[in-house]
C-alpha cells in the first residue's frame, strides 16, 4: 500500500520536472532558465530518495542524492556568476521606456 503512495508522488514529481522544463526552455531570461534547471535537479533529489525507500536501500540512495544536491548547487552558483559577470542578464523593467 505505502509503496502505491511513494510511486504516485515520483509519478508526480516527473510529471512537474516536465512543467518546470517548459520554463527552462522557454524563459524569458537567463536567471529563470538557471532558476528552472536548478528546481529541477533539488526534485531530482527528492525523486532519488524516494527511489531508495521503494528499493528498500535508502542509505546508499541517500549519499547519492546529497551528492548530487551539492553538485546542483554549485552548478547553479556558478552559472548564475558566470552569466551575471558576462553581463548578458536582462531582469525585466531594464532599459524599457525609463529616461
Amino acid at each position: 500500500m505505502i509503496e502505491n503512495v511513494f510511486l504516485a508522488v515520483g509519478i508526480a514529481l516527473v510529471l512537474l520536472m516536465v512543467l518546470t522544463l517548459v520554463r527552462v526552455v522557454g524563459g524569458p531570461s537567463v536567471l529563470d532558465r538557471i532558476l528552472g534547471g536548478n528546481v529541477i535537479g533539488t526534485k531530482t533529489t527528492v525523486l532519488l530518495l524516494i527511489i531508495g525507500i521503494l528499493y528498500d536501500n535508502v542509505g546508499m540512495f541517500v549519499d547519492i542524492a546529497i551528492a548530487y544536491a551539492l553538485l546542483n548547487f554549485i552548478a547553479t552558483l556558478a552559472a548564475a556568476k558566470y552569466f551575471l559577470r558576462r553581463g548578458s542578464v536582462h531582469l525585466e523593467g531594464e532599459n524599457q521606456g525609463e529616461g
